[in-house]
């Protein structure tokens, strides 16, 4: 099995060694929601403090819950609205150090208080969005951004639109 958490590096050689597992992981599998559903348990397991680790997918002009590892949460959101909608609409990562401070926040669990979105895209397209929130306020730094987006361009490979 994969155990990150012994891996003994700087942060940013943590993320790298995390993407490496994540494709071996994901390699030979073809089903999306398999694929997206062991790096949302890959990731949740990697990461410290954090309450929420999952995925939005883009639908029908919304985005639409997918696999993810935490307590219910919200199934549409209409792009623009929120963080993960902010993200949808602009095709950009978004570090938020305190949701309450972000306008329009959608606050699917009231003990979240920062953010971090990642958007997916697949043949030039919007796949989906990476979701993570924390309890704690200013969880996520620059490294982590950096870390999540490899994560994720590993993740692009081993999806289909």
């Amino acid at each position: 099995m994969f155990q990150v958490e012994q891996y003994k590096g700087s942060l940013e050689e943590q993320y790298k060694f995390l993407s490496k597992q994540l494709a071996a992981l994901l390699e030979g599998e073809t089903d999306n929601v398999a694929n997206l559903s062991n790096a949302s348990a890959l990731l949740n397991q990697f990461l410290n403090d954090v309450n929420w680790v999952g995925f939005y997918l883009w639908k029908e002009e919304e985005l639409i819950l997918g696999p993810f590892q935490g307590l219910p949460a919200c199934v549409r959101i209409k792009s623009g609205k929120g963080v993960c909608g902010t993200v949808a609409q602009n095709k950009e990562t978004l570090r938020v150090e305190d949701v309450h401070q972000f306008p329009g926040h959608i606050a699917c669990d009231a003990a979240s208080n920062s953010e971090i979105v990642v958007p997916i895209i697949v043949n030039d397209t919007l796949y989906g969005v990476l979701d993570i929130d924390s309890p704690s306020k200013n969880r996520f730094s620059e490294v982590d951004e950096k870390g999540l987006e490899l994560f994720v361009s590993t993740l692009q490979n081993y999806l289909t639109k």
